[in-house]
């Protein structure tokens, strides 16, 4: 069962995974390259023609808030960037947070503080 974080979302400040690499299109929008490792990686790779890497196009939204992430802006600065970016954006820091931990459940980023797993 997953340990719920204490503490307020806004004060928390992301931090990229460094193993994970990423390019920007010349439209702004950015591309995540996930390696697959391990032993079942490797087997799917081998039987059922996985792709070894796989890459992520984030839309508008997400290629924003991934190049915010700095290390040390917190979910609060970065959700302030976003409005003024996207005014017209609905629920925005709901959003956001919920991006923000689909990307730290997948292990590209994760709290400032935090060990990677």
């Amino acid at each position: 069962m997953k340990a719920k974080n204490q503490g307020n979302y806004l004060d928390f400040i992301p931090v990229k995974n460094p193993e994970i690499e990423y390019q920007t299109g010349d439209d702004g929008t950015v591309t995540l390259f996930i390696e697959w490792k391990g032993f079942y990686h490797r087997i799917a790779q081998k039987f059922f023609h996985r792709p070894r890497v796989s890459d992520i196009r984030l839309d508008d939204y997400g290629s924003f808030v991934w190049l915010s992430i700095d290390d040390s802006k917190d979910v609060h600065q970065i959700s302030k960037e976003l409005n003024a970016r996207f005014p017209n954006m609905e629920k925005s820091l709901s959003r956001l947070i919920k991006f923000l931990e689909i990307l730290r459940d997948n292990h590209l980023i994760r709290w400032k503080g935090e060990k990677w797993n």
